[in-house]
């Protein structure tokens, strides 16, 4: 009998039908009373909600008093992520530790500020007594991302001082969840590994070793990776570390902070958000793309039918028929994505490395060409380019991840952008975030029973 709790009923279905046509509201209406859905402009420039000292995402510029598109840039802390990632390669060491310190502090380390905070962190990689088999290995999820909110949210049970928002408690518990989001992602896939009939490897993580070099090492089951694949793997996460309030998860933060709640249900809030095909989960979205277009097509160097399969793509003919070209258009940027420029230097090397430089060759052909196609297909408000989402899951799986950790990579990183905009809004804001919904239904009498 309880199998009625999985089954869509015809009565279910029934309900649905009425509650389709009750919530429909018309698009002219938006219109009317000028509403900007997802809380942007026509040209995809966001409803201003909030002030940031953490980062920036910039798309325009002013050129004669007016607002024009122009290249992006990201800057973490006013500090341009290339200069940041062009300063931790050409020194040879991992950025990630140097660039959560900057998110969270607000202040870039000297040697031995980023020594102690890379120590602080490696102490905290460690979960509570008997987590692992207790809550990650008891019915494990196929979806990586429901495993890590599930494990966020038991923490709050071994926190005696969990719902203490104070700075300093509050960025102990952020501590804590950076440095264990490896752990908890890395593990989660095991178990659900295991659980298909796969062996179970844990490993724990090594102390003296960056966060791109452990989660290579808790991943693999001989622990061993080579110096490019942890650099390219650490350049990853910090691109992914942050974007600014607006993105849905971090304002999903803001917005679950604001209420006063404790940092583990924010924490669950933000990794619901990211766990959406629109948000964090667009990169798998772009691999299976590629998996399908690469059975489809004969000729990975043909223009014409790479551009064909394109086509039919915005039509709705191929891959899962949503009229879209992963990986290519974003909501803020419009000339260029800096993140996706700045995985691709790293791309093609990695794909000469890994034997992948005719997959690579087709993922250049699809950036080639997808702008054009779409601005034909499409009225266009902005221009529309590569975001980091087309390159990522490239690169995750010439890096042998599993697809059911490329989400959970993007939360392993953009935690620390989280904690940052958690402890923002616990010193700045003042007031529960509350936007303004117009209700369109109209007034009506309540009949009797009799009556309907």
């Amino acid at each position: 009998m309880e199998d009625i709790i999985f089954e869509v009923t015809p009565q279910v279905e029934r309900l649905a039908k009425i509650a389709v046509e009750e919530d429909a509201i018309s698009q002219d209406l938006y219109t009317q009373h000028n509403v900007m859905r997802g809380l942007r402009d026509l040209n995809g420039v966001g409803v201003l909600a909030g002030l940031t000292n953490i980062s920036e995402v910039r798309a325009k510029e002013m050129v004669n008093g007016e607002k024009v598109p122009c290249p992006g840039e990201l800057f973490y802390r006013g500090y341009n992520v290339k200069d940041l990632i062009h300063g931790f390669l050409s020194d040879t060491r991992f950025g990630f530790e140097e660039i959560a310190y900057l998110l969270l502090i607000g202040q870039l380390p000297d040697a031995r500020e980023l020594a102690d905070f890379s120590e602080e962190l490696a102490e905290r990689r460690t979960l509570p007594q008997n987590f692992l088999r207790d809550v990650i290995m008891k019915a494990p999820s196929k979806d990586i991302m429901i495993n890590l909110s599930k494990s966020v949210l038991t923490l709050y049970s071994y926190d005696e001082k969990a719902d203490d928002t104070s700075v300093s408690n509050v960025l102990r518990q952020c501590l804590n969840l950076i440095s264990q989001f490896p752990m908890l992602a890395v593990y989660s896939y095991q178990a659900y590994s295991h659980a298909g009939g796969g062996s179970l490897y844990i490993h724990q993580p090594s102390k003296d070793l960056s966060t791109a070099e452990n989660i290579l090492r808790m991943l693999r089951p001989d622990t061993n990776y080579s110096p490019f694949e942890a650099m390219v793997l650490d350049m990853a996460l910090v691109l992914h570390m942050e974007h600014g309030g607006g993105n849905n998860s971090s304002f999903t933060t803001r917005v679950v902070t604001s209420s006063g709640t404790d940092t583990y249900s924010v924490v669950a809030a933000a990794l619901g958000s990211l766990k959406g095909p629109k948000h964090g989960g667009a990169n798998i979205k772009v691999v299976k793309m590629f998996d399908d277009m690469k059975q489809k097509i004969g000729d990975w160097t043909d223009e014409d039918e790479v551009g064909a399969y394109l086509q039919n793509l915005l039509e709705k003919k191929e891959f899962d028929r949503s009229g879209l070209i992963y990986g290519i258009g974003h909501a803020i940027y419009s000339i260029s994505d800096p993140r996706a420029e700045i995985f691709k230097r790293f791309v093609r090397q990695l794909a000469e490395e890994k034997g992948r430089s005719d997959e690579f060759a087709l993922y250049s052909l699809v950036e080639k060409l997808a702008p054009d196609i779409i601005s034909k297909k499409r009225k266009m408000y902005k221009g529309v380019n590569t975001n980091v989402d087309f390159y990522s899951g490239f690169v995750y799986s010439m890096l042998d991840l599993p697809l059911e950790l490329y989400t959970p990579m993007f939360a392993v990183a953009r935690i620390v952008g989280w904690s940052a905009h958690r402890l923002e809004e616990i010193v700045s804001a003042e007031k529960i975030i509350r936007p303004a919904y117009m209700e369109t239904c109209p007034r009506r009498q309540y009949p009797p029973m009799t009556l309907r």
